[in-house]
Parts: C-alpha cells; sequence; structure tokens
C-alpha cells in the first residue's frame, strides 16, 4: 500500500511490511480511526520485532507486545524518547482493538509518532542521513474525492486485497519468528547492540524528537484510561486540573504549578501528577509531586 509519508522505508525489502502498515494507517486516519490505530499498533510491533530479529534479542516465550517493550534487553538498546512513542501507540492500538472509540486527533497524533519510530529506525539501523527523509504531510481528508462509484469501487477491490496480502505477510512473519531458536549471544551480537544502542540515541538526537508532546499526550492517555475525564488540548476538567498553582513549604514558603491535579466528586483534590523529561531522574518528579501534595493538604 503506497503512502505518502513511509515510502523510504521501501528502499529496504525486509521493511516492506512497515511500508503497507503506514500506507493503510494513513489511508485509514481520517475516515476510520480505530482501523488506523489497529495498524499502527501492527506497525510497532513488526518494528520491534524486526529490531529482536536483527539484534538476537534475548525475549519471553509468547511475549505480549508491553513485555517486549519492558523487557531489559530491549530497553537497553532503544531510547527512552523512541520507548515512550512506542508505549503510545501500543495504548491506544490496544483500546482501538478491543472496540473502544478512537477519534481523529488520536490516529493522526500516532501516525505522527510512527512516521517518527520509523525515521529513528532508518538512521539507526541503515546509516541513513537526516536530510534523506520526507518531511511529514498530513493525508488527504478523503482519498476518493472525485472519483466516479466505478472508481471508488476499484480504488476499495484494491485495499481489500492489499489487505488480504498484507495479513498473508503479518502471519508468515509471525511462522518464521516462532521458528526462531532461543540462543546464547556471541561477543559478535553483543557488539552489535551497544553498537546499536549508541547509533539509536544519536538518531533520536539527530531528529530531534518532540519528547515533551509525546510525553504528555502519553500520560493524557494514561490519565484517561484509568477512568478519569481530561481535556484535549491542555485544557482543563472539573476532575483533572493542568498547571494548578500550589503553594507549598521547603525552608522558606514556593510556589509551584503541578502538571496534574486530580479532583474528586466533592472538588477536593486527590492526587498529583508530575511529568519530568526522561533525562531527569524520576525520584525528583516524586519529590516534587509530594510537596505539591502537602501543600494541597495543608492549604
Amino acid at each position: 500500500m503506497k503512502s505518502i509519508n513511509f515510502e523510504y522505508l521501501r528502499k529496504h525489502s525486509d521493511w516492506l511490511p512497515l511500508a503497507d502498515l503506514a500506507g493503510f494507517a494513513e489511508s485509514y486516519v481520517h475516515g476510520d480511526p480505530v482501523a488506523a490505530v489497529v495498524k499502527l499498533r501492527s506497525f510497532g510491533e513488526v518494528l520491534v520485532g524486526w529490531i529482536y530479529d536483527e539484534l538476537t534479542l534475548p525475549k519471553p516465550f509468547r511475549a505480549t507486545f508491553n513485555d517486549l517493550l519492558v523487557n531489559h534487553a530491549f530497553q537497553a538498546v532503544v531510547p527512552r524518547v523512541v520507548l515512550a512513542k512506542l508505549h503510545s501507540i501500543r495504548k491506544e492500538g490496544n483500546r482501538a482493538a478491543h472496540g473502544e472509540s478512537i477519534d481523529q486527533p488520536t490516529s493522526r497524533w500516532l501516525l505522527r509518532e510512527s512516521f517518527d519510530l520509523g525515521c529513528w529506525l532508518y538512521l539507526s539501523y541503515r546509516g541513513g542521513q537526516k536530510g534523506e527523509l520526507p518531511a511529514f504531510s498530513e493525508p488527504a481528508h478523503n482519498a476518493t474525492q472525485g472519483f466516479s462509484a466505478s472508481e471508488k469501487r476499484a480504488y476499495l477491490e484494491k485495499i481489500a486485497s492489499q489487505e488480504s496480502q498484507m495479513q498473508k505477510i503479518l502471519e508468515e512473519l509471525a511462522a518464521a519468528r516462532a521458528k526462531a531458536q532461543a540462543a546464547e549471544a556471541t561477543a559478535t551480537e553483543l557488539q552489535a547492540r551497544q553498537v546499536a544502542a549508541e547509533a539509536g540515541n544519536k538518531a533520536a538526537d539527530t531528529l530531534s524528537f518532540d519528547e515533551a508532546t509525546t510525553r504528555r499526550l502519553l500520560i493524557d492517555a494514561m490519565i484517561s484510561e484509568a477512568g478519569w475525564s481530561i481535556a484535549p488540548n491542555k485544557g482543563n476538567t472539573a476532575q483533572v486540573v493542568r498547571e494548578k498553582k500550589i503553594e507549598y513549604k521547603t525552608s522558606a514558603s514556593d510556589i509551584g504549578y503541578a502538571d496534574y491535579t486530580l479532583f474528586g466528586d466533592d472538588e477536593l483534590p486527590l492526587a498529583v501528577v508530575e511529568a519530568k523529561k526522561t533525562a531527569v531522574d524520576a525520584e525528583a518528579g516524586r519529590t516534587q509531586a509530594k510537596l505539591y501534595s502537602d501543600g494541597l493538604r495543608h492549604r
């Protein structure tokens, strides 16, 4: 399935399934966001599976997508910002696969995240240059606009045929991986993993990923998944308020702004969530959240 943004992946035959899956997602992103996100989840799974195969990483038996992402061997070779993008695709893809509603902004956000992942893969594992990559373009709202009835029918028949071929390719990939035998990594393989980790970090830096947006949207999704009513586009609701001003005590009185404050039905604060970039120790976020929580408790 030809795409607007992912054709650079076709330069390498073992990435054809990635290019096809992304192409399908692109064609669905406006008209059927659920189908688009399901395809992008498959894109993420295939990408992760390819890295495991390329570096002969050890993995749990019949591991889920999440198991593969949290595996120490995988986390050792992939930058945290890339892991965050993959987790975003996994979480929203699970929601889509289980019949939950997915809106257009979410499918468009994940399409862009998948584009970033493909660019990162290209730079990390094929020695590509940033200048060889296309700029991301938003897909057209209606791919069949201006088509006659017969042209639309032919287009849909072509999509259905390509979908069937894509499914067959994915099944063959899964079968091939199932036959692979676990083996102890050789010194050469261990060295290859180290090289891949260094290349992956360099690629993420070169692409200047917008980690803050990925982090914010992933946390938004997690808060929503936990049952809280959260507004899109940095808005507030009665349950979730962003950047709430809080007075708290250290050696002197201070004022801060909590990233997320969660409120109960009685309009009293129940929890504070602090988001920190991956370069910052998580303990710093916990300490700051505790100071804010204490400030709310004693207000």
